[in-house]
């Protein structure tokens, strides 16, 4: 990692204040929220908006974390991808479906919301508008709510993804690296 994480005992009370709740919530403190530790009144806002992106919103815990694995392939954010694929399987998703993502090849999705989810998130994603057939179909699938909360989830998570690919946040040593095109943190030609 780039920046080295902050000691316990070195931690302002904001700080750890901070640490208590996002060890609370998630388990642990580590990932992105070592990065953001150090900007204590960003991560506090940063943990509120993940929180409840993560763990709250309106999807499903499949879309929620479908949303995860989108964008960290758009980001090449393998940190991200590694710490929920085995989630989003587990919640739903299929193992073939998130392998085309991770292969740059077009999924095939059996079920309607992942492949109105993944229409809409990619439309957002690679060409920053979201056609008018996409929306409407968006919005019949999921609602006003549904809407928002998935722009909130690509946003959250574009973040967290630019976050762990810019402090090279440390990759799972034991997960092999998801994309052909990704080493490390630099692209690989293929």
């Amino acid at each position: 990692m780039r920046l080295p994480a902050l000691k316990f005992e070195e931690l302002t009370p904001r700080q750890r204040e901070l640490h208590a709740r996002i060890a609370g919530k998630r388990g642990q403190v580590r990932g992105p929220f070592l990065v953001w530790l150090h900007s204590a009144e960003l991560c506090d806002r940063v943990e509120a908006l993940g929180a409840y992106v993560r763990y709250d919103c309106s999807l499903s815990e499949k879309l929620r974390e479908f949303s995860i694995l989108i964008t960290a392939r758009f980001w090449d954010a393998q940190h991200s991808w590694n710490a929920h694929v085995d989630k989003a399987i587990a919640a739903g998703m299929s193992r073939d479906a998130l392998s085309a993502i991770a292969e740059h090849r077009t999924p095939e999705f059996t079920e309607r919301d992942e492949r109105i989810f993944y229409t809409f998130s990619m439309e957002v994603l690679e060409q920053h508008f979201v056609s008018d057939e996409t929306f409407a179909a968006a919005l019949t699938e999921f609602g006003p709510q549904g809407v928002v909360d998935i722009i909130g989830c690509l946003g959250n998570f574009s973040m967290l993804a630019m976050c762990l690919n810019t402090f090279q946040v440390d990759l799972d040593v034991t997960r092999s690296p998801p994309y052909p095109d990704i080493r490390g943190f630099a692209r690989v030609d293929r």
